[in-house]
């Protein structure tokens, strides 16, 4: 496999005896380290809003209606996947990443900006224009989801598989899997005052022109990682769409396809929640100050993840999923009986922390088992295993349960629905499937050797 010119191999030393010892990691180059910073962060930055702030914007401005949100994650995690495919065959196909990564982000930020465009400009939207308003929104999503996937999930994703080696992985996975928390950290810490003061329109705004910016800065920093000739050439893009959902290419690689499935779980468990939980903490734990109670948590969540990464390097990545699961649902169960402010923080640090420590290992592992030239390709099947599945059947959970529990404030009069604590406790339930497929994907290995 070729690998990046700023990979620093593993260096032979010599003792005093003559004899020579191999040092037991290789580390990225700076180069690989910025590109992963930079583009990884600000795509998450943007992920962020699309995530959890357009939730936000969907429930305030236009409609409070959970199904609305759940559609909403719904079709653009559908639209996310079908552009990550496509993407991914392509550019495993012409052997180039930058030029998606950058063309991506700028179009990516136009979108983000787009959304401004859609607020009202004083109070709510009026009765008569909610469904019009709830459709512009739910189709700029879709539009802007295409853009993202294309540069984040599939060039980006794709240009870390080429450009690392196992032996970094850990560690490279470990910091892309915090990067999600520092971005929630970033926007809370930097714009969320615009948001609580209705200013959504100046919120779209930076983010968009970051995102922009970003693509720009991306031409100059990513770089193609040039392959072998035969890894280039072969099957057409639109063979190489399809060649990861066939029988024969699923039994040829029953590992990779496995830790995939694993991957559905957690990110299923995590969507049951994710995309109320500012709603959460705002409306039915009514903490005015929840930006603090999310940066506190964020940032003792990505302390464990990045110190979890350098673990995971040294003990195994399948080792460290069963542990990390294990917090993420200790922290779940936790926040369910969590009402003030340092126990959230508790709660959700281990939850954050144990989420993003499993889906480290996941990611790294699926990036071990990629078979050559393929990493466009298999970026689309996570998309379906670890984002569309888990954002379709997530948030309608997350709305099954919070509709069942009839949690409801009153705003203005208005008797509105609310997200309780059961949503966490569905979420930790379904992480009882990680142990089950864990087990499986052991048999299968042993049976394989």
């Amino acid at each position: 496999m070729r690998i990046a010119d700023d990979v620093k191999p593993e260096a032979l030393s010599i003792h005093p005896g003559g004899h020579r010892r191999r040092c037991p990691r290789e580390r990225p180059g700076a180069r690989i380290w910025w590109t992963v910073i930079i583009v990884g962060l600000v795509g998450q930055l943007a992920w962020t809003v699309e995530n959890m702030y357009l939730n936000v914007f969907l429930y305030e401005e236009i409609t409070p209606e959970p199904a609305a949100i759940a559609t909403m994650v719904a079709l653009s995690a559908i639209a996310a996947t079908l552009a990550t495919i496509v993407v991914g065959a392509w550019s495993d196909r012409i052997g180039k990443r930058r030029v998606f990564v950058a063309l991506g982000y700028l179009a990516w930020g136009l979108c983000t900006a787009g959304f401004g465009l859609l607020a009202p400009a004083e109070g709510a939207v009026a009765a008569p224009y909610v469904m019009a308003a709830m459709i512009g929104v739910i189709v700029l999503d879709c539009i802007m989801s295409i853009f993202g996937s294309g540069a984040n999930d599939a060039a980006f994703s794709a240009w870390v598989t080429d450009a690392t080696t196992p032996r970094m992985r850990g560690r490279v996975d470990g910091v892309l899997a915090v990067m999600p928390l520092i971005a929630m950290l970033v926007v809370f810490g930097a714009l969320d005052g615009l948001t609580r003061a209705g200013e959504w329109r100046l919120f779209f705004a930076i983010v968009g022109a970051v995102t922009s910016v970003t693509g720009i800065v991306a031409w100059f920093l990513v770089r193609d990682v040039p392959r072998r000739a035969e890894a280039a050439s072969g099957p057409s893009t639109l063979a190489r769409m399809v060649r990861g959902f066939r029988p024969s290419t699923v039994r040829a690689n029953p590992a990779l396809y496995l830790s995939l499935v694993l991957w559905l779980v957690v990110g299923t468990s995590s969507q049951v929640f994710l995309p109320y939980v500012i709603i959460y903490l705002q409306r039915w734990l009514q903490i005015e100050s929840y930006a603090i109670v999310l940066g506190a948590s964020l940032i003792a969540a990505s302390l464990i993840s990045i110190l979890g990464g350098r673990v995971m390097d040294r003990v195994g990545k399948r080792r460290m999923l069963l542990p990390a699961t294990g917090l993420f649902a200790l922290g779940l169960v936790v926040m369910f009986f969590a009402r003030d402010m340092v126990t959230v923080i508790v709660a959700a640090s281990l939850a954050l922390g144990g989420m993003m420590l499993a889906v480290a290992s996941i990611s790294a592992t699926v990036r071990d088992e990629t078979p050559e030239g393929e990493a466009g390709m298999v970026q689309g099947l996570r998309m379906v295993t670890a984002i569309m599945v888990p954002m379709i059947v997530g948030p309608f959970i997350g709305a099954w349960v919070i509709s069942g529990a009839g949690q409801t404030y009153v705003d203005l009069g208005v008797v509105k629905p609310v997200p309780g604590p059961e949503m966490f406790i569905a979420a930790a339930v379904v992480l009882v499937f990680v142990p089950v497929m864990a087990l499986v994907r052991a048999r299968v290995e042993r049976g394989a050797r």
